[in-house]
C-alpha cells in the first residue's frame, strides 16, 4: 500500500534558482536518510551532479523558447510516495519508486529518485525537472493528475504483490500521518477482510472456507452464532455483528455461486494471514534470564507456529522431511536463478542509463568544447563555461571507459530499455513469490528439523570437514 502526492516546487523566497534546485535535490540524497546514498538512482543525468544538469538542460530550454525563469515558474515537481511500515523493503519500494518515476515522466525528464528509511513508514522522494530533456517542452500539471498519479502507483503496488487503499481520503494531511491513521483497524474491520480474502479464493465448500480462515490466523468457533477470534484478540466476534453480507448465510450463498461477491471484496487483501515463523528456543532465553512468564508464552507460541507449519506441510503434501528439504533446495535454487536474471536486466538497464546520460551531455555540450578547443583551450573561457566542459570531458571519458567508438542513438536505447523494463516486470511477480515460498520452505524446514532432533548446520559442517580433507 501507497499514498502518492504530487508537489510543484517554485524558487524558494528570497532565494535563486540554483539554490531551489541544490536544496530540494540535497534534501532527497541525503545520506543519513537514504542508507549512506545506496537508496538513491537518477535517470538522465548523475544524482551527485543532478542540480547541475537540470539547472543546464533549463538553460537550454531558455535558449530556445527566449523565455526567462519566472517567479511564479515552476522549477522542479516531486513526487512523494509513502509505504505501509512493515510490508516493504527499502530496496523494493526504492524499485518501485523507479518505475513510478520513468512511468510518469516516459523517460522524458531527468530525475532523482531517493528512498528514506528514517521513518517507521519507508517512503520515496522522486524529484524530476519540469524541463524536458531536449530542452523545448516543459511538464504541464494537468487537473486529476493526483488521481492519475494514485491509479499508476496502485498498479505498481499490486504488481508487486502489495495491497492499495480502496477508498483512499483526499487532503493535505501529511503523509506519515495519513498512514499511521491507516492501521487503526478494529478486530471487526479486520475480521470482515480476512473473510473477503478467503472468499476470494473461491473454496469450494465451507469446510475449505474454515481452512483458509485458520491459515490467516483464525480461531471459528461453531453453533447458533458463529465466531471468529483473530491474533490478539481475548473474545471471539460473531459473524452477525459484521452487519450485512456476512453471516453465515451470506458467506454460504457466494460459496455455492448464488451470491457474487463484489469487486471491492474480491481485492481484499490478506493482511492478517500468519506467515510460518521459528519456534523459540526457551531453554536458551530462559539461560539469558527470562522468566517464567515468558516460557509460559514461548509454549504457547511454538504450539501455533508447529500447528501453522502443520498446515503449510500438509497443503503442499510435504510431511516427509527427505521430500521437504529437496523442495527447499529446488525452490532456493529457483530463487537465486530468478535474482540472477534480474540483477541482470537491471545492470544493463543502469548501464543504459549511464550511457543515455553521457550522450545527452555530450551533444548538449559539443558546441561549447569545439569552440573551447578553437579558443585554444584559454583559461578565460574555461572559467566561463566551466560546467559544460566538464560534463563534455566527463562523457568523453565514458565512452573511453566503456570501450564505445560508435555511438548508438538515445531512441534505441530508450527501446532497449524498455524491452528490460517489461522482461523485468514479467519476472518479478514469480521473484516475489519464488522468495515468499523459499522463506516459508526454509522456516518450515528449521522447525521439523528442531521438532526431530536433526541440527540443521551438521550437512554444513561435514561439506567443510571434507573441504578441508581435500586441501
Amino acid at each position: 500500500m501507497a499514498t502518492t502526492r504530487l508537489i510543484p516546487t517554485h524558487i524558494i523566497k528570497n532565494q535563486s534558482i540554483a539554490y531551489t534546485v541544490h536544496a530540494r535535490i540535497d534534501y532527497a540524497i541525503n545520506p543519513n536518510k537514504t542508507l549512506g546514498g545506496e537508496l538513491v538512482t537518477a535517470f538522465g543525468c548523475d544524482p551527485t551532479t543532478a542540480a547541475n544538469e537540470m539547472l543546464l538542460t533549463k538553460r537550454a530550454y531558455a535558449d530556445f523558447t527566449g523565455k526567462e525563469i519566472s517567479q511564479s515558474d515552476v522549477l522542479l515537481y516531486q513526487i512523494r510516495q509513502s509505504f505501509k511500515p512493515g510490508e516493504v523493503t527499502p530496496e523494493q519500494a526504492h524499485q518501485i519508486g523507479y518505475e513510478l518515476a520513468m512511468s510518469w515522466t516516459k523517460g522524458k525528464h531527468q530525475f532523482v529518485v531517493a528512498t528514506h528509511i528514517d521513518h517507521a513508514h519507508i517512503h520515496t522522494h522522486i524529484i524530476f525537472n519540469s524541463t524536458r530533456m531536449d530542452g523545448q517542452y516543459k511538464y504541464r500539471n494537468f487537473l486529476g493528475s493526483s488521481f492519475a498519479l494514485r491509479r499508476a502507483s496502485d498498479r505498481l503496488c499490486l504488481e508487486n504483490g502489495l495491497s492499495v487503499i480502496e477508498n483512499p481520503k483526499s487532503g493535505n494531511t501529511h503523509y506519515g500521518k495519513w498512514l499511521g491513521d491507516q492501521k487503526k483497524l478494529s478486530f471487526q474491520d479486520k475480521l470482515r477482510l480476512a473473510i473477503d480474502a478467503a472468499l476470494a479464493e473461491k473454496p469450494k465448500d465451507y469446510d475449505a472456507f474454515l481452512k483458509l480462515m485458520r491459515e490467516a490466523g483464525y480461531e471459528y468457533k461453531p453453533g447458533k452464532q458463529p465466531a471468529f477470534r483473530g491474533p490478539g484478540q481475548k473474545k471471539f466476534t460473531r459473524l452477525r455483528s459484521l452487519k450485512d453480507g456476512y453471516s453465515k448465510g451470506d458467506i454460504l450463498s457466494i460459496i455455492v455461486g448464488e451470491k457474487e461477491l463484489s469487486p471491492a471484496r474480491k481485492n481484499a487483501k490478506k493482511i492478517q494471514t500468519q506467515r510460518i515463523n521459528l519456534l523459540v528456543d526457551i531453554q536458551a532465553k530462559l539461560a539469558e534470564g527470562k522468566g517464567a512468564g515468558y516460557a509460559r508464552w514461548a509454549q504457547s507460541f511454538n504450539l501455533k507456529q508447529m500447528a501453522q507449519t502443520l498446515n503449510f506441510l500438509t497443503e503442499r503434501k510435504l510431511l516427509d522431511y527427505g521430500t521437504l528439504c529437496k523442495k527447499t533446495d529446488e525452490v532456493t535454487a529457483r530463487y537465486h536463478e530468478l535474482s540472477d536474471q534480474i540483477k541482470a536486466v537491471e545492470t544493463r538497464m543502469a548501464e543504459i542509463t549511464e550511457l543515455r546520460k553521457h550522450i545527452i551531455n555530450y551533444a548538449k555540450t559539443r558546441e561549447v568544447y569545439v569552440a573551447y578547443r578553437k579558443a585554444g583551450y584559454s583559461k578565460k573561457f574555461l572559467a566561463e563555461h566551466e560546467a559544460d566542459i566538464l560534463l563534455h570531458k566527463a562523457a568523453k571519458k565514458a565512452f573511453d571507459d566503456m570501450g564505445i567508438k560508435k555511438l548508438p542513438t538515445v531512441k534505441s536505447l530508450q527501446d532497449e530499455y524498455a524491452s528490460l523494463l517489461s522482461e523485468k516486470k514479467k519476472l518479478y511477480p514469480e521473484y516475489s513469490g519464488t522468495r515468499q515460498e523459499m522463506r516459508d520452505l526454509q522456516m518450515a524446514k528449521a522447525n521439523v528439523a528442531r521438532l526431530l532432533g536433526y541440527d540443521e548446520k551438521e550437512p554444513e559442517k561435514e561439506k567443510e570437514a571434507q573441504r578441508k580433507e581435500q586441501r
